[in-house]
């Protein structure tokens, strides 16, 4: 409007209650704050009836002083501000939608690595109990037949004085 360079500065305070998960932003600006007074108030809340949903409440306040022509620099200035809301609303839904797109491909990568790892447990869990179950069988088996060739050596007949052979 003035010719100024593109850079203007700001102050802003934000406020955040995450027990009633309200937001609430106040901005005021400082470059040519001796001629003009933005003050702009945005708060963010649930809405009352569907807590999925936010409302969006943003307010400005525009006082221009000590220049000529202030009620029309003030209209000029709504405007311009009325027009750019719409844009910072736009850019909260695409922040917001972006945020949501990454939550859920973590969120599938969370149960993508999850399965991955229960199936990659369980094929180890088997490779294991079947290994064990093999080394039991060989285990057994092998006491088994130590135990066979104990029964025979048992049972082999002994040569009594009267088997011998007399010399």
């Amino acid at each position: 409007i003035v010719g100024s360079t593109n850079v203007c500065y700001a102050s802003e305070h934000s406020e955040v209650n995450p027990i009633t998960r309200q937001m609430i932003l106040k901005t005021r600006n400082l470059t040519f704050c001796r001629y003009i007074a933005v003050d702009e108030t945005v708060s963010y809340a649930p809405h009352p009836q569907d807590p999925s949903k936010t409302l969006l409440k943003q307010e400005a306040v525009v006082t221009v002083k000590g220049v000529p022509l202030t009620s029309y620099v003030e209209d000029l200035l709504t405007t311009k501000i009325s027009l750019n809301a719409g844009k910072g609303r736009q850019a909260i839904e695409w922040v917001i939608n972006k945020i949501d797109a990454e939550v859920k491909e973590i969120a599938s990568t969370a149960v993508k690595s999850t399965d991955e790892l229960f199936t990659h447990t369980k094929k180890s869990f088997d490779d294991i109990t079947i290994t064990a179950r093999k080394s039991m069988d060989d285990i057994s088996s092998a006491a088994k037949k130590s135990l066979d060739d104990l029964h025979n050596l048992a049972n082999v007949p002994t040569r009594t004085n009267q088997n011998l052979p007399k010399i």
